[in-house]
C-alpha cells in the first residue's frame, strides 16, 4: 500500500525561511545575530554569513555592500576595520572571525543606550565605533606580539578567553619573555639546534654520527662459465660414414683386399699415397667449458651514514643553579622559549625540567595557552640561584622516556657543566642511548666541558659569547672548550677506562707482588 502523501507544513513555513541563514553562522553568532537592536534580523544574519565569508578569505567588502547595519553605522564599521587590518588576522581564523563578529554585534547593540543617555544620533555611532576600534586596537598590538614571539598567534587569544591572558600580557613576567625573544635573534645557532631535536621523521640530511649497513649495488667484473660441445676429427667415438682418407686401421676391407693381390697392391700404395683409400669416418664430441670476463651489477654490503632524524618531542633539563646567574641564565631561558615556539610552530611535545639542589626539581609542560604562557611567564622571569644536582632531572627524563608519547624524545642538558652523575645514573643513562637510541644534547653556557658534562651528553654545543648576553662585553678567555679532554683523557668513565681501571685493593697486591705494568697476571696472583 503506497503512502499517502501529505502536503507540506506551512503554518511555520514562513517565519523559518528568514531564518534560514542561520545555517551559515557558527552557534556563537546566533543569540547576536538575532536579539540586536539595529536593522531586521533577515538583514543582519545574511550580513553576519558575508561578512564572516570574507575576513575569512582575509578580504574586508565595502560598506555599501553590507546589508546591515545601516550605511552611517557601516561606513565607521568598515573604515576602523580597515585601519586596524583586521581582514589580515582573520585569514583562515574561524575562531578569531567569529569573535570579530561578535564585538561589532555588542558595540553596535549599544548604540540605543547611548541614545537614551541624550547623545544624538550621530555621536552615538561615533561612540560605537570608537569603542570597538579601541577594543581591537589593543588586542592587535597583543596579538602581534604574540605572533612575535611564538610564531602564531595562540588558540587563546583568537576565541573570547581572551581575558584569561590580557593580565599576562601586563606583567613583569611577559616583559621578561620579551627581552628573551630578542635575545633569541642573537642566537641563531642556538634556535635551528633546538629546531632539529627528535627521532620521530627521517630527514634527507645523513647523520654522519651513525652508521647502518647497506647493500649497494655497483658493477664489477664476473667469471663466467659457457659449456659447448667440440667436435674432434678421427677421434674414435661414433662412425659416422665413409671418407676418402689415409688411415689403414679405419680402411675398408675392400681396400684390404688390393694387398693381397701381387698388382693392385701397387693401387693401394698410390691411394694410400694420395690419401684416397676408403676408410670410416669416426669423430667424438667432448664438452669444453671456457670462461670469460663480463661486466654485471652486484649488489655489495657497504657502512652508510644513516640519514639524520628529527622532529618528534623535546626534553629539557634546565640547571638553575646560582652558577648559572648572568649571561648563562639568560641563555638558559632562551633556549627554553626557542623551544616552547618551535613545539607550538610544529605541533610537538615539549617538557621542561628545572633543576637546582637535591629535591628541587620542577616539570613543567608548556603549550602556548593561557596556562602554558603563565608558567613560561613565571620561569623566564624567576632567578637561578639553587644548587646543582643534574641526577633527578635525568632520572626523571629516563622516566619519561619510558612512555609511548615521548619514546622518540631527545633530552638536552642545558648547563655550565659544574655538576657530575653518580655512576649509576651514568650507565643508566647509557643503556637508554644504546638501546632505545636515545640522543643526549648538551648546550654549554661556560668555559669548558667537564668531566660530568662529557659523561652524560653525546655532542656538546658551546655558547662561547656567553657572557655578553649577561650585559659583559667579552667572550670566552679560553679557546677551547675541550680543556678537561684534552689535559684529563683518563679521567672519563668511558668503556676503555673502565677496563683499565682496577680496584685498590688489586693495586695493592700488585705492588706487594713488585709486579709492573705489562707483566703476565699469574694464576696465584690476583
Amino acid at each position: 500500500m503506497n503512502a499517502v502523501a501529505w502536503p507540506a507544513p506551512l503554518l511555520f513555513a514562513l517565519q523559518e525561511n528568514r531564518l534560514a541563514a542561520l545555517d551559515g553562522l557558527v552557534r556563537g553568532l546566533w543569540l547576536g545575530g538575532l536579539t540586536n537592536a539595529q536593522g531586521s534580523v533577515e538583514a543582519r544574519l545574511a550580513a553576519l554569513a558575508e561578512l564572516r565569508a570574507a575576513l575569512l578569505a582575509g578580504e574586508l567588502p565595502p560598506f555599501e555592500g553590507w546589508r546591515w547595519p545601516p550605511p552611517a553605522i557601516a561606513r565607521g564599521l568598515a573604515e576602523a576595520m580597515r585601519a586596524l587590518d583586521l581582514a589580515r588576522y582573520c585569514r583562515d581564523e574561524g575562531e578569531l572571525t567569529d569573535t570579530v563578529l561578535m564585538s561589532l554585534l555588542f558595540h553596535v547593540d549599544f548604540i540605543v543606550d547611548y541614545l537614551d543617555r541624550g547623545a544624538d544620533e550621530a555621536t552615538a555611532v561615533a561612540m560605537a565605533v570608537d569603542a570597538f576600534a579601541a577594543d581591537w586596537q589593543e588586542r592587535c598590538g597583543d596579538m602581534d606580539e604574540l605572533a612575535d614571539v611564538f610564531g602564531m598567534i595562540p588558540d587563546d587569544a583568537k576565541s573570547t578567553r581572551w581575558d584569561r591572558i590580557r593580565g599576562l600580557l601586563r606583567s613583569e613576567g611577559w616583559q621578561e619573555v620579551m627581552r628573551i625573544r630578542r635575545l633569541l635573534e642573537r642566537l641563531p645557532e642556538l634556535a635551528d639546534l633546538i629546531r632539529r631535536l627528535g627521532r620521530a621523521a627521517e630527514t634527507d640530511e645523513p647523520d654522519e654520527a651513525g652508521r647502518v649497513t647497506e647493500l649497494v649495488t655497483e658493477e664489477a667484473i664476473a667469471h663466467r662459465a659457457e659449456r659447448s660441445t667440440v667436435r674432434v676429427p678421427d677421434m674414435p667415438g661414433e662412425t659416422r660414414g665413409i671418407h676418402r682418407a689415409d688411415r689403414v686401421a679405419r680402411m675398408l676391407p675392400a681396400e684390404a683386399m688390393l694387398l693381397g693381390h701381387p698388382r693392385l697392391r701397387l693401387v693401394w700404395h698410390a691411394r694410400r699415397a694420395e690419401r684416397t683409400l676408403l676408410c670410416y669416418e669416426d669423430d667424438d664430441r667432448m664438452q669444453e667449458i671456457r670462461r670469460h670476463e663480463e661486466v654485471v651489477q652486484r649488489p655489495t654490503p657497504r657502512p652508510q651514514p644513516r640519514k639524520r632524524l628529527e622532529m618528534g618531542p623535546m626534553l629539557l633539563c634546565v640547571d638553575t643553579s646560582g652558577s648559572m646567574r648572568g649571561g648563562a641564565e639568560a641563555v638558559a631561558k632562551a633556549a627554553v622559549l626557542e623551544a616552547v615556539r618551535t613545539a607550538h610552530a610544529q605541533k610537538r611535545a615539549c617538557h621542561v625540567f628545572s633543576f637546582g639542589g637535591p629535591g628541587e626539581i620542577v616539570g613543567m609542560t608548556l603549550p602556548v595557552d593561557a596556562d602554558g604562557i603563565g608558567r613560561l611567564a613565571r620561569f623566564l622571569g624567576q632567578a637561578f640561584r639553587g644548587g646543582t644536582d643534574v641526577c633527578a632531572p635525568i632520572e626523571a627524563a629516563l622516566a619519561k622516556l619510558e612512555e609511548g608519547r615521548w619514546q622518540q624524545a631527545d633530552l638536552v642538558i642545558m648547563s655550565d657543566g659544574e655538576f657530575g652523575a653518580t655512576p649509576e645514573v651514568a650507565a643508566r643513562l647509557r643503556s637508554m642511548c644504546d638501546e632505545r637510541g636515545l640522543r643526549v644534547q648538551g648546550v654549554l653556557v661556560g668555559d669548558r666541558e667537564t668531566i660530568g658534562f662529557l659523561e652524560v651528553a653525546d655532542d656538546i654545543f658551546w655558547v662561547r659569547d656567553w657572557r655578553r648576553y649577561g650585559g659583559v662585553d667579552t667572550e670566552s678567555p679560553l679557546d677551547s672548550n675541550s680543556l678537561t679532554a684534552r689535559f684529563f683523557p683518563g679521567a672519563l668513565r668511558t668503556q676503555a677506562n673502565r677496563d683499565a681501571t682496577i680496584s685498590g685493593a688489586t693495586a695493592s697486591l700488585a705492588v706487594r707482588a713488585g709486579r709492573h705494568r705489562g707483566d703476565p697476571q699469574t694464576e696465584n696472583s690476583t
